[in-house]
């Protein structure tokens, strides 16, 4: 949907400021925007740029820096030494500094009171999303609610507290959710009621269970009031009957496909179309072997997807050394739709043909396709129009699961409501109540929690929202940072010097050997040397486990380290040097 707006109006807001940016420049009359609604329609059409693009969605920084995804190389965030206030980024205030103006200047209109309270209501919304994604990612942050002048004494205020700034957060949504007037928007482009309190659903469960994780704050006591918050906003949601999982033949990748979005659960989306020159670069993105980062799920994540029959996949005393080709048998039918298997196929000139995961992309065997088109027409260049969803309904469900939870009120109903629903979808036929933890997800993501419920609702967040944006943010309320250390694995090797038909079609796909091929190449396989070192001695990059068989293991010779302080961004150097009065979050200055 993104609504780029090239708006005269926009000049009557304040350019950057130095408390934030530089100094402020008021440079024509309200008078011809405030004083009719289509005036203010038409600014407020400008706070749409807040909401993520395709880089903030199908390709976002939350999911590239995630414990489920293999790339091609380490984030520098992880890489000890490598990232500090010189490199950090994002401290820009110039959309809150139009959306103040923006509310300062209806405020003063002679507009009907309905008027105003429904685009307050909007630009509220927008405050709110802005203003989390600041606190997500920095902690405190200064808390701007006016339009300031150029001697405002605030333009070099220090940082007010996180907690301080997200009770604000909350109070804006309150808004928004009482005086949006627009209640359906049938082509999900559009804020709603709906929307407000699809936000609020999000916010307030990451709240919840950040002040209940990061115990150092001691504000666990205050986290119930945002957990009860998020269960009330999903609940309007819920019950108004307005949304409901998408069904049907491959009804979880069709939302990810369509050119159009899928009403029943998509409830926001960014709307892209060749007519009109929005194009956004998917299939390049996830099917190129130089642009991108050539994201690879990691095969610890991949043993998370149940067993169609309802049984975890790990409880197969063999699980770890099954072949490609027999682990992705008899899955949730989410797993065919995000990864490469036996059956997917690709359209060359209109002829249809099956594709196996590419070793010349992927490092570990599982291909993502969640967002890719099956034409490779797409595949060179900007030209994918499929819509990428904001908001849909199965997030809305995983946040009342969750959330519910953690307050210990968690029912059969909910479970048949939410966490049941979502796997009835994805074709899985047993889906009964959990009473005994998962040894699988405990042993390797989360030892501390006992609770078997919430263990599968976790399970079921990571499967369902993979690559939509949320998994580092995910990993950073949980206080489960270390996670981002963990091995990238890849399929299992049963044996070198053999070729390997990774979709049962009749035609070898990859060959793994250790130094001197000792075969002719043929068209179409992926010759792979897992030898420990290559060309002049340095360490290859692709190994196996063991000498000649095991799991493929990328990259295990570069050390990713997390520390605790990396769950806020530092400040950046140039915007704390110009106002010192920010600080610096603890752990980053002397970095």
């Amino acid at each position: 949907m993104k609504k780029i707006f090239t708006l005269l109006l926009i000049s009557l807001t304040f350019i950057q400021c130095s408390k934030l940016d530089q100094d402020p420049k008021a440079v024509m009359s309200k008078n011809a925007v405030f004083e009719n609604e289509s005036g203010v329609a038409l600014y407020a059409n400008s706070f749409y740029n807040l909401l993520p693009a395709s880089n903030g969605i199908m390709r976002s920084p939350n999911d590239e820096m995630s414990d489920m995804l293999a790339r091609n190389n380490a984030p520098d965030y992880l890489r000890p030494g490598a990232f500090g206030p010189q490199q950090s980024s994002g401290w820009s205030w110039n959309d809150l500094r139009n959306i103040n103006s923006f509310l300062q200047n209806l405020n003063n209109s002679s507009l009907p009171t309905a008027v105003k309270q429904n685009y307050t209501g909007v630009a509220r919304f927008f405050r709110a999303l802005f203003y989390f994604d600041k606190v997500v990612r920095f902690g405190d942050v200064p808390w701007i609610s006016k339009a300031m002048a150029v001697d405002d004494p605030d333009l070099y205020k220090g940082r007010d507290s996180r907690f301080e700034v997200m009770d604000s957060v909350l109070a804006d949504l309150n808004y928004a959710t009482q005086h949006i007037a627009l209640i359906q928007d049938n082509s999900r482009t559009l804020i709603t009621k709906n929307i407000a309190q699809a936000l609020k659903s999000r916010v307030c469960l990451f709240e919840g269970t950040f002040r209940k994780y990061h115990t150092q704050y001691g504000k666990g006591n205050t986290a119930e009031k945002w957990l009860r918050e998020a269960v009330d906003a999903s609940n309007v949601i819920i019950n108004s009957k307005a949304f409901s999982l998408n069904q049907g033949d491959k009804a979880y990748r069709n939302l990810f496909v369509s050119k159009s979005p899928i009403a029943s659960e998509v409830m926001l989306a960014n709307v892209y179309s060749t007519q009109l020159s929005t194009l956004h670069d998917a299939n390049w993105y996830w099917t190129s072997a130089t642009y991108g980062i050539r994201g690879s799920f990691t095969k610890t994540f991949i043993n998370t997807y149940l067993n169609i029959d309802g049984t975890p996949f790990t409880s197969n005393p063999n699980y770890d050394k099954m072949v490609f080709q027999e682990e992705t048998k008899s899955r949730d039918l989410r797993l065919y739709q995000t990864i490469r298997t036996k059956d997917y196929g690709r359209i060359n000139a209109n002829v249809f043909s099956l594709s196996p995961p590419l070793f010349s992309y992927t490092y570990t065997g599982y291909q993502p396709i969640k967002w890719v088109l099956d034409d490779r027409y797409y595949d060179t260049n900007s030209y994918n129009d499929n819509v990428l969803p904001i908001f849909r309904y199965a997030e809305i469900l995983l946040n009342y699961a969750e959330a519910k939870a953690e307050l210990g009120e968690f029912t059969l109903a909910d479970w048949n409501l939410s966490i049941a629903a979502l796997r009835k979808r994805a074709g899985i036929t047993n889906t009964p109540l959990p009473t005994v933890p998962d040894a699988y997800l405990q042993a390797k993501y989360f030892p501390e929690i006992s609770n078997a419920v919430l263990l599968e609702i976790r399970r079921e967040r990571g499967i369902e929202l993979v690559l939509e944006g949320f998994r580092f943010r995910d990993l950073i309320r949980w206080k489960k940072g270390k996670l981002l250390e963990m091995a990238w694995d890849g399929m299992y090797v049963p044996k070198l010097n053999t070729h390997i038909d990774l979709n049962e079609d009749g035609t070898p796909d990859v060959y793994f050997y250790k130094g001197k091929l000792n075969v002719d190449r043929i068209t179409g396989v992926s010759y792979m040397d897992v030898s420990a070192t290559i060309g002049t001695g340095q360490v290859n990059p692709f190994q196996l486990e063991g000498d000649d068989a095991g799991k493929i293991k990328w990259s295990s010779n570069i050390v990713r380290k997390w520390e605790d302080y990396k769950y806020f961004y530092p400040i950046p150097e140039p915007d704390r040097l110009q106002n010192p009065n920010l600080g610096q979050n603890p752990g980053w200055e002397m970095n």
